[in-house]
């Protein structure tokens, strides 16, 4: 087990909990090493680095070791990062996780950078055939490339700051009707026909996040600057050509992002406003405030997937969906366990959010959510799941862990892919007329998801190409970006500054800079792998799951195309896909 389970009275797992099966069939590392302690592992670098590397088989053999070396220590940091943000106040996790980041991490990255200098060096490197092994040793060159030491405690800093940011958030509670509420589970109630009660649990959240604000914007001022002096010593002139490579963005540039969010603004925006209209028109209220966006339109209670700390029905059913869908897949979700894999259940002290981690040892994936009992909890189950199945193939057919974990814009395909998926099997979890009713939830959430994507990923080309800004016209940036792919429909009159703070919530912003774009590309190929299943559902998913045990042996663009479908979110492409959704969302709202 990794983190805290889901349940009130269970202690934390051992961080270091590798299976002893998993230590036994080590090559490298010995099975006792211990990664929280640096002269072990630098002992272990220090003699990659002295190897004689003097034939193609030599190196081969020397990046296995590096490999499992890697995997070794990749684990051991992701299995931290889970505990703490299961638990963002426990005083033994927060001294693990702090001593991984401010001593363990800041050691090895000088270490890494030589091992890779190492490698590049060698003759022999050339003569390596191995599936990916020219898209490794691109990324190698990018990162030797940007590495500079003086970052280091830099980048410790900013992760430093990010935890700050995650109990900032992770303290926020609302008092409702006597019950102390995170936000996640009070949010649930913004799905209440009652409009009075929405309106005040609204109010409650919305006050709740102002009175952090300051501090938030504390903390994003010095990210920014830390950010800033990493990309200036790595010798970009800001920090959005900097991460640009550090994310090996070699397919697209700013520019297509600007053109993408130019086609959103143009193709989906009024799609959404129309949604608005017919939203207030059903409730029978104008104007539309803040507190009607979750509610049904048409003043039905809320999907009620599970109850609120009945996550053992929501793993269950979701198990029963995935299934129906795939028997393969079906199988692969019968191996995550809670406490071992899932973490699920929203409660104090919890980071918020969603994620999937990847073990790279054990080679098992780590679910954390929220849930509160709504179906949004649906949706980010099969969201997470099909990361976890993902990285179950990539694992289960790449061998070497640098080769192993696709590009972001395509790991987010394999998420976005399974909720579009698991749409016709949401029976499970309701009946026939509310399986309906949350698919045309979901249709809609993602034609609403699009602007919500290009205002996040064109406020950080600002945020970023602006150093030195101030926060007045930090805020000022956010509400003319917000306000382009606005529909003008929700009448935030009373709570500007709510507004004007709206941002802090991504946080995104907070922990993977620049990383946001990523969501529209893949969810234009997942609505691309939608249309084939449409068409060809056994083809589509064969082609889905074959993509997935690829990891990063092919470039973005072939990944894209092994799955079947375009890395091509141009407007040409992405008109007729929203045409079709928006058709789709309203014939099933109609039946």
């Amino acid at each position: 087990m990794i983190g805290k389970p889901d349940t009130a009275d269970a202690n934390p797992a051992p961080f270091d909990a590798v299976p002893d099966a998993i230590r036994a069939a080590r090559q490298y590392v010995p099975a006792d090493a211990n990664p929280a302690d640096v002269d072990q592992l630098t002992a272990l670098a220090q003699a990659l680095l002295d190897r004689e590397l003097d034939s193609p088989q030599a190196l081969q053999r020397w990046l296995a070791d590096y490999s499992e070396l890697t995997a070794f220590i990749s684990e051991a940091g992701s299995r931290r990062h889970v505990a703490k943000a299961c638990d963002t106040e426990d005083a033994d996790i927060d001294a693990a996780f702090l001593h991984w980041v401010q001593t363990v991490s800041p050691a090895m990255e000088p270490l890494h950078d030589q091992l890779r200098r190492k490698y590049l060096d060698c003759p022999h490197h050339a003569a390596l055939d191995q599936p990916g092994i020219d898209i490794m040793t691109r990324e190698w060159r990018d990162a030797v490339e940007l590495f500079r030491e003086a970052n280091v405690p830099l980048f410790v800093e900013a992760r430093k700051l990010s935890v700050a940011y995650d109990k900032l958030v992770g303290a926020m509670s609302v008092d409702i009707d006597g019950e102390s509420l995170t936000l996640q589970q009070a949010a649930a109630k913004l799905e209440s026909a009652d409009r009075p009660l929405r309106e005040s649990v609204w109010k409650k959240i919305a006050a709740r996040r102002l009175q952090d604000r300051d501090a938030i914007d504390e903390t994003f001022d010095e990210l920014l600057a830390k950010r800033q002096q990493i990309a200036k010593n790595a010798g970009h002139a800001n920090f959005r050509d900097y991460q640009w490579k550090s994310l090996g963005r070699y397919d697209y540039t700013p520019d297509d992002c600007h053109a993408f969010a130019d086609a959103i603004e143009k193709t989906v925006v009024p799609k959404v406003a129309e949604l608005d209209r017919r939203r207030r028109e059903h409730l029978g209220i104008d104007p539309l405030r803040p507190w009607d966006l979750a509610a049904d339109p048409r003043g039905r209670d809320p999907l009620h997937p599970f109850d609120r700390d009945g996550t053992d029905a929501l793993v269950a059913r979701s198990h029963q969906l995935i299934a129906q869908l795939d028997a393969q897949l079906g199988n692969d979700f019968a191996t995550l366990k809670p406490g071992r894999n899932l973490d699920l259940v929203s409660r104090p002290g919890k980071r918020a959010g969603g994620f999937q981690a990847s073990m790279s040892e054990s080679r098992e994936p780590f679910i954390f959510m929220n849930a509160a009992g709504v179906h949004r909890d649906v949706e980010t189950m099969l969201h997470e799941a099909g990361h976890a199945f993902h990285y179950v193939a990539s694992a289960a057919n790449v061998e070497s862990v640098f080769t192993r974990h696709a590009p972001i814009e395509f790991c987010e395909v394999a998420s976005m892919s399974m909720e579009l998926l698991g749409g016709p099997h949401l029976g499970v979890f309701y009946n026939d007329a509310d399986a309906n009713r949350a698919r045309v939830t979901h249709h809609e959430g993602v034609l609403r998801v699009f602007p919500w994507i290009a205002t996040i990923d064109q406020f950080q080309h600002w945020l970023y190409t602006h150093p030195g800004h101030t926060r007045d016209q930090r805020t000022q940036a956010w509400l003319d970006i917000r306000g382009r792919f606005s529909t003008g429909e929700v009448d935030w009159s009373g709570h500007e500054d709510n507004l004007a703070a709206d941002w802090q919530r991504q946080l995104h912003l907070f922990h993977h800079p620049f990383y946001y774009i990523e969501y529209g590309i893949a969810q234009v190929g997942a609505l691309q792998v939608w249309a084939n299943f449409q068409r060809d559902p056994a083809a589509a998913l064969a082609d889905y799951k074959a993509a997935l045990a690829l990891g990063s042996t092919r470039s973005l663009p072939d990944l894209f195309a092994a799955a079947g479908i375009r890395l091509d979110f141009t407007q040409q492409t992405l008109a007729p896909l929203i045409d079709d959704l928006a058709a789709t969302a309203e014939a099933l709202d109609a039946a």
